[in-house]
């Protein structure tokens, strides 16, 4: 479901992979860990970021129904954690609420490109 080409609602685009989460234009995670079962992964962030450069993320994503043409979104559970398992414990995103249960703001809704 989040592999791919997409654009969130603030019209960011994405190019999602097995092994890089790439943000356009200039912000990367390497993908180090799938979940999918959990609906999350561990990246560790790239040396070209313009923040918190190699540096560890968690993102969490929950499938969306019926608000087309948004599919899925996701969250930033964790973007600078020291290591790839304090990322993984980060446990912050709320599938429950997806209006403020990233952190206290909205989960990113992601569509197709």
């Amino acid at each position: 479901m989040v592999l791919g080409e997409f654009e969130d609602d603030y019209g960011i685009t994405y190019s999602i992979g097995q092994a890089l989460w790439f943000q356009q234009t200039r912000t990367g995670f390497h993908v180090v860990r799938w979940n999918p079962r959990a609906q999350y992964l561990i990246a560790r962030n790239d040396e070209g970021n313009p923040g918190d450069v190699g540096r560890w993320t968690r993102i969490d994503w929950a499938p969306l129904l019926g608000i087309a043409p948004y599919a899925w979104a996701f969250c930033l559970s964790a973007y600078d954690a020291a290591t790839a398992d304090v990322a993984e414990q980060a446990r912050t995103a709320r599938r429950d609420n997806l209006r403020s249960g990233c952190n206290g703001y909205a989960f990113s809704r992601m569509k197709r490109r």
